[in-house]
């Protein structure tokens, strides 16, 4: 296929993998007729929208954890979140990644990063980071399993992390009150307020129309947060708030999510 038929390309590569479950740069290579460097970037596009991940050789699938029951996509507020969450991460990094679906959309992007360290308390995070291309060393918190948020809570979590320290840590929030800081509907803040006291920079994802809603629970207050990652639509006034406390302010554009 020539260049102007990249996207046939692409969308056949992605039916290709929904029957085989896996596919290599060779096989695609010799099948569509071109090189395995043009190959290779079209699984880096589809990687980067949210529909594959690469791995050595090829690619499989995204893991379910990732994408909930199937059927609903990651949007892509969150994924130009995640992605501008990811262009804070150096190489050899250490960070934590806490669940959620916001931080889950770093993953497919995370492929590209060599020798980083990550922690976390989701099993989904775990099982997406073990299909990357570059697979991080992985620690998991351990710790008493939570329905609620999908994730490890309590004392030895909490223990673990404390043993630790780290460069970055990754979080969502279901609510930003303007005044008060990150907000939950979940009482288990325990773990949440930990890894903001065992990293050095605390780096909040959340979509701009979390921002203003007011949850009871207050989970990390504005002192502990150093970065907040968020999209484009956030108000004028919203980011004046913000920003008048010191906090590093990303807006993250969404871009043409059409073509792949």
């Amino acid at each position: 296929m020539s260049k102007r038929n990249t996207p046939q390309r692409r969308h056949a590569i992605l039916s290709l993998l929904s029957e085989q479950g896996e596919v290599s740069v060779d096989e695609l290579s010799k099948r569509f007729e071109t090189s395995e460097v043009t190959i290779r970037k079209d699984l880096a596009a589809l990687e980067k929208n949210g529909l594959l991940l690469r791995r050595y050789g090829g690619a499989v699938p995204l893991p379910q954890e990732l994408i909930g029951d199937g059927v609903q996509p990651v949007s892509p507020w969150k994924q130009a979140i995640a992605g501008a969450a990811v262009g804070c991460i150096r190489e050899h990094a250490r960070i934590i990644i806490d669940s959620g679906t916001t931080t889950a959309a770093m993953i497919p992007q995370l492929g590209h990063k060599h020798g980083l360290l990550v922690m976390t308390n989701s099993l989904g995070v775990v099982n997406a980071l073990r299909e990357l291309e570059h697979e991080p060393t992985l620690l998991m918190t351990g710790g008493t399993w939570d329905p609620h948020s999908e994730s490890f809570q309590g004392q030895v979590a909490e223990q673990v992390l404390r043993s630790y320290d780290f460069d970055q840590l990754f979080i969502g929030a279901d609510g930003i009150d303007l005044q008060r800081g990150t907000t939950t509907f979940n009482e288990l803040l325990g773990l949440s307020r930990v890894m903001a006291e065992v990293a050095r920079e605390v780096i909040v994802l959340a979509e701009s129309d979390k921002i203003g809603r007011r949850i009871p629970n207050l989970e990390l207050p504005w002192g502990d947060i150093h970065t907040l990652i968020t999209d484009d639509r956030l108000t004028a006034e919203a980011r004046s708030s913000i920003q008048a406390r010191g906090i590093k302010l990303i807006c993250a554009a969404v871009e043409n999510h059409q073509e792949i």
